[in-house]
């Protein structure tokens, strides 16, 4: 398919895992796209990964800094000349433990980048070309953002938020921008490997799929809710989680 050929792509925190993952769909499908995280020679070999300058261009820098923000969005207008779609991807969870339990500048930061950057990077893009030309927003949220999740409160709860905002940003920014979400459960990338390293099997019984998921699983789902199949969905959030929900899991 080449739903989205001429059109162009920014997706943070995509230098590996889910985000990675999401470009390499978008960019099989047609799309060129901008790709940021904090890391310049990582990103380096995510742009050869995607196929080079013709496809994809990188922009390293901090996911919750403002500046960073408009420079990642400036540079996708000047190398494709369009940004049609916003992949918010970037998140964190550095703290395990009761909320009460854990240091509030800690909580502060997982809302900065979990958050804050999301409805920031939707600000830049609203204004340097989704205002006057529309275009479709997808943030990655989680299935800890729809119940309390057992030491998680921080990522779970800012999740949460993220879902709300989803909903919130599609309101106001309908007709012309479409604003969805994805929760998935444990998908197996670096970023989660505390959660079933060493003991797969015994997580993934868990799930009514009896697996866990991989990148490609959330990268289809984000390709269907960015394309035009799925032109008259807004403000919602699709749980992908292999049916542990169905069996009570987180």
């Amino acid at each position: 398919m080449n739903r989205f050929t001429g059109k162009v792509a920014l997706v943070t925190g995509a230098s590996r895992g889910i985000g990675l993952g999401i470009a390499e769909r978008l960019v099989a499908e047609g799309a060129q796209v901008c790709i940021t995280a904090r890391k310049p020679e990582a990103l380096e070999a995510a742009v050869d990964q995607l196929g080079g300058k013709e496809h994809a261009i990188a922009v390293a820098g901090k996911a919750d800094n403002a500046d960073h923000q408009a420079d990642a969005v400036a540079q996708t207008i000047s190398a494709y000349g369009r940004l049609d779609i916003l992949v918010n991807n970037t998140g964190i969870n550095p703290v395990f433990g009761p909320m009460l339990d854990t240091d509030m500048a800690a909580i502060r930061k997982v809302f900065d980048v979990n958050v804050f950057a999301a409805l920031g990077w939707a600000k830049q893009a609203y204004d340097a070309w989704m205002d006057r030309n529309g275009g479709a927003i997808v943030n990655i949220s989680s299935i800890a953002g729809t119940k309390p999740a057992p030491g998680l409160g921080a990522y779970a709860v800012s999740k949460a938020a993220l879902i709300h905002l989803t909903s919130q940003l599609a309101l106001e920014l309908a007709p012309k921008i479409r604003v969805n979400a994805v929760a998935p459960a444990v998908v197996k990338t670096m970023f989660a490997t505390a959660l079933y390293e060493g003991r797969e099997a015994e997580v993934a019984e868990a799930y009514a799929l009896q697996r866990l998921g991989v990148p490609s699983d959330i990268a289809g789902a984000v390709a269907f809710l960015a394309s035009d199949d799925s032109s008259w969905i807004t403000g919602q959030t699709l749980v992908i989680d292999g049916g542990v929900s169905l069996t009570g899991g987180v």
